[in-house]
Formats: structure tokens, sequence, C-alpha cells
């Protein structure tokens, strides 16, 4: 039964006079005292140590030569204690990419667990995605009941609009002489006229065969099955469907060489421990970088009042009232660039005009801001500088 508070007993780490002491579990605890009192001692030094130790050494002798060995604390006894992180007293970094989980290397831990463990499912429809061999589906085939009717079948278009009678012709050429479009099979010698303006599915049927039952030889057939599926995996791009007719309604079950969902046609790569960092490439989000934010103009921001023109000065963070200055010059080239006229209110400017113009003026007002900041730099003495 697992207890519900941590016991520390006799504990003599550094200033520490043999202290005892219950600490209640799955609750925030706060340790206060005056400076010298023993805090970190009892916190870091003895609880989290021998936690960190006793986690260390259930591992396996190959994972602790990469982890590094606490000394066992000088206590006489702790009980009901877990595994244990802590953070470091210092100063808290304002990076974002610094997180509890990375302070304390458990995020690493977590990467190696997932990438090891984990089972990868596709994004869109949740399905679990696996890969599997030809002779993995084979065997999955035959532990099939006996006596039941199937089709093996090698998708080749997924919910495409067109007449796609390139497809049928391709699968004539081929040697088949069946294709399943739309869920019902037809001969491929048969004028199969489809609307190129709506979506639809074809499927080449490679063979159709029933599984024999315990007295019938079984190597003809699993010879037969098994040229069939990897013909389906050569023609469909690693991914084949098995149609069992037997049921009401008939069912379809895919199958993939691949690490993909073949509903979906979604292909994720091998899983590793930089597929779980939002720090890396191959990790983080494609949109925030990992940072969980991004940076997006609010162009009521750069234009607070829309009844005053460009050459009246609507843009707040610029003075280009002075029409000497660079903003004004800069302004007048944008403008001029986009066809934007700079004598009327900013609120009758067409939508793309506006946006493409606060877009402009963003970058603009930061490449000169910066190429400023870099200019006064420059002409400040070394000895001044911060």
């Amino acid at each position: 039964m697992a207890q519900d508070k941590i016991i520390v007993r006799g504990a003599r780490e550094h200033n520490l006079k043999n202290i005892t002491v219950e600490i209640p579990r799955n609750k925030m605890v706060v340790i206060t005292g005056i400076s010298g009192s023993g805090k970190s001692s009892l916190a870091f030094d003895t609880i989290y140590a021998e936690g960190q130790r006793r986690y260390v050494e259930s591992l396996s002798a190959y994972a602790r030569q990469f982890l590094g060995q606490m000394e066992k604390p000088d206590v006489d006894q702790i009980e009901g204690l877990s595994p244990a992180i802590s953070i470091d007293q210092r100063g808290a970094s304002h990076n974002p990419r610094s997180t509890v989980g990375t302070v304390t290397e458990i995020y690493d831990y977590l990467r190696l667990l997932y990438a090891r463990i984990g089972v990868p499912h596709c994004p869109q429809c949740g399905r679990e995605v696996t890969k599997q061999s030809a002779q993995q589906i084979v065997d999955a085939v035959l532990a099939m009941p006996p006596g039941t009717r199937f089709q093996v079948l090698a998708p080749l278009v997924q919910d495409r609009k067109g007449h796609h009678q390139a497809i049928f012709e391709d699968v004539r050429k081929a040697g088949f002489v069946r294709v399943r479009v739309d869920g019902s099979v037809h001969d491929v010698d048969e004028e199969i006229e489809l609307d190129r303006y709506k979506m639809h599915t074809i499927e080449a049927v490679v063979d159709r065969l029933v599984i024999p039952d315990s007295s019938s030889p079984q190597s003809s057939f699993s010879t037969r099955l098994t040229d069939s599926i990897e013909t389906a995996l050569q023609l469909g791009d690693g991914v084949v469907i098995i149609n069992d007719v037997s049921l009401d309604p008939p069912q379809d079950v895919l199958y993939s060489e691949h690490l993909a969902c073949p509903v979906c046609g979604i292909s994720l790569a091998e899983i590793e421990p930089r597929t779980f960092s939002f720090n890396s490439p191959h990790g983080a989000c494609p949109e925030c970088q990992g940072l969980g934010t991004r940076m997006e103009l609010d162009p009521e921001l750069v234009v607070p009042n829309p009844d005053q023109s460009l050459e009246e000065g609507t843009i707040e963070a610029w003075n280009i009232r002075d029409h000497k200055g660079v903003y004004w010059q800069q302004l007048e080239a944008v403008c001029d660039h986009y066809d934007i006229p700079i004598d009327i209110p900013w609120r009758k400017l067409n939508q793309a005009n506006s946006t493409s113009f606060c877009t402009e003026a963003a970058m603009s007002a930061f490449t000169y801001t910066t190429a400023a900041e870099t200019d006064a730099a420059a002409s400040t003495p070394v000895a001044s500088r911060g």
C-alpha cells in the first residue's frame, strides 16, 4: 500500500542535527527557516539525493554508466520516497526554451521513453500508425477463418477528381481484369464513365481468394497469397487492401509497409528522441517554432486613426509629417510600388493595399530601426559601451 507521507529519520547531512520529520505526499510543502538552519540540506542533500540515488540504482549497469551516481546521504532511514527531480537554487532563466523539464533534465528521460515505447498515431484521424512486412501481412490474412472469401486490392486513386481513363488503361496493360471504383467492381474492358468533377477512389483487383480449411493443401495457397500481396504492395506504393466479401456489408482492412496512415495518406518519420524536442527542427511546431506563440501584425496598432490619410501622418509609429525625412521617402517608395494613393483617408483604401502596406511598413520600420541602432553602436567609443 502506498504511503501518504515521506518519513525522514536521523538526518545528519551537513549542519542537520539528527533531524526526524514527516512530509505529506501529493501536497505542496514549503521548508522555511533562518539562514543556516538546514533547509537546503534537508530538501536537496538528503531527500532529493536519496530519491535520485535509488532511481539510478534501479537502472541497468549499462544505463548507470551514463548517469552521475550520487553519494548516500547521512541519514538513518527514509520511507515513502519516490524518484525525485529538483531545480537548483539559481536565477530563473527568462529563455522561453527553458522549462521545468529541461532544467531538471527529466525532459531527456521522457523523450527517450516516448521514442522507445511510443506508438505513433495519425494526427488527423487518430488511427494507430504501423508498418508491416509482406510476410506479416500474409500471416495476418492466413489467420482469417477458413472459408473466408476476400479480394486483394491495390489502391491507385484515393478521393481524387477526374475521369481517370489513363488509370484504367494502365491497369488493362498491366494484365489485371477487374477494378473497384467507388466500392463497385467492374471489368476493365467495360466502358467506365466517371464524373470528372466528383471524388473517386479506384483500386485494382489483384486476386480473389478463399481461405482453405485444414484438409486442403496450405503451401500452394500460401505461395499464391504471398505473390498477390507483394504484387499489390508494389502496385499500391506499399499499401494493400484486403476486402472481406464474406461479411455483410463487405469490410476493408488496410495494411502498409510504411509508417503511414493508409486512410489519410500521411507519412511519418521513425520516432526518435529528437521527434519530441521542441528545441529541434525535427520536433518543433512549424508554426511557432516550438515556443507556443507567434508574432503577428495588428493593423489597428499601426494605423490607429483610419480617417487620416498617409500624407497626414496616419502611421502612429512614424513621424512622417516631415516630408524630407527618411521615413517619408520610404513611405513614398512603398506607395509608388503598390499604387497606393497617399492623399485619401486610410479607411477608403481597399483591403489588399492596406494589408500589403502594413506588412511592408512594419518590415521597413524594423529594418531602419535595426540599422540605426547598429550605426549608433558602431559610433560609440569602445570604453563607454555597456
